[in-house]
């Protein structure tokens, strides 16, 4: 993960926006200051300052990112590509050539540590979620960054008759085909349906961990060796080695094989 402090030419010093970016999944999303207004975020952001929204989804964060770039349907663009020595068109690298600068405003992008982060930006980012395990009657146990551990009803969450809310009504599988996204900015069923960690944090109702919400979590939430090859994409034999090279840690291992949280694995695919 990349992080980048979204800074003005003429006044520096103030940083009302924090742009993270997440390497092998390609996804942006952009965190506002607690104290962030209107007139120091770019206008695209002012928006969500306005309705007081501090997390710009993934979507927009993107948006606010294309605009600041070369479009994907220029007409010359195989030679500005060459001209800058890319081979392929990438975002983020498209986006480094400038430091995020463009016609349009004053801002740019300064990279910066976590450490170096402010600390309500830490803050919002401890309750990022860490994993989730689908439950019956369309509830979710989430398990947050902060230590809370919730159960979010997904019908009394869901705006009625909304896409979402029809889906998971009329699909008894739905709640188990449920995804973490990238980051623990929330859950998702791919690119249009989400619902985001402040959603889930908010209206979630915190449990202790009961010995049945935890054999849940380990029947689904728990992979095997064959079972981390399959969601990498390779081989048992390079399953072994990314754990013994600790770039994954197993939960447990066995003679023959090991156990793995599917969460660590999917993560492999974030950054």
């Amino acid at each position: 993960m990349k992080i980048f402090a979204v800074k003005n030419e003429s006044n520096p010093e103030i940083v009302s926006a924090y742009l993270f970016y997440y390497e092998k999944s390609k996804k942006f999303y952009i965190e506002l200051t607690d104290d962030a207004d209107e007139w120091n975020t770019p206008i695209i952001l002012s928006s969500f300052v306005k309705r007081n929204i501090r997390t710009v989804n993934s979507r927009w964060s993107r948006i606010w990112v294309e605009q600041r770039i070369v479009p994907s349907d220029r007409q010359n663009l195989a030679q500005i590509l060459k001209d800058n020595g890319l081979k392929k068109y990438d975002e983020f690298n498209l986006l480094m050539l400038s430091n995020g600068r463009c016609a349009q405003d004053d801002f740019f992008l300064s990279p910066v540590l976590f450490d170096e982060l402010p600390e309500d930006i830490k803050k919002r980012r401890a309750k990022k979620i860490d994993d989730i395990v689908p439950m019956d009657d369309n509830r979710i146990l989430v398990f947050f960054l902060d230590g809370k551990t919730k159960v979010c009803d997904l019908e009394k969450i869901c705006p009625p008759k909304s896409s979402l809310s029809v889906m998971i009504k009329n699909n008894p599988d739905a709640v188990k085909n449920v995804r973490l996204q990238v980051g623990g900015y929330g859950i998702c069923w791919g690119e249009d349906m989400s619902i985001s960690d402040t959603e889930l944090y908010e209206n979630g109702v915190t449990v202790p961990l009961s010995k049945e919400d935890f054999s849940s979590f380990i029947l689904k939430r728990v992979v095997n060796t064959a079972g981390a090859a399959e969601l990498l994409g390779c081989s048992r034999q390079n399953v072994d080695e990314l754990a013994k090279r600790r770039k994954i840690t197993p939960i447990k291992e066995f003679e023959n094989g090991k156990l793995f949280l599917k969460s660590d694995i999917e993560k492999r695919e974030w950054e």
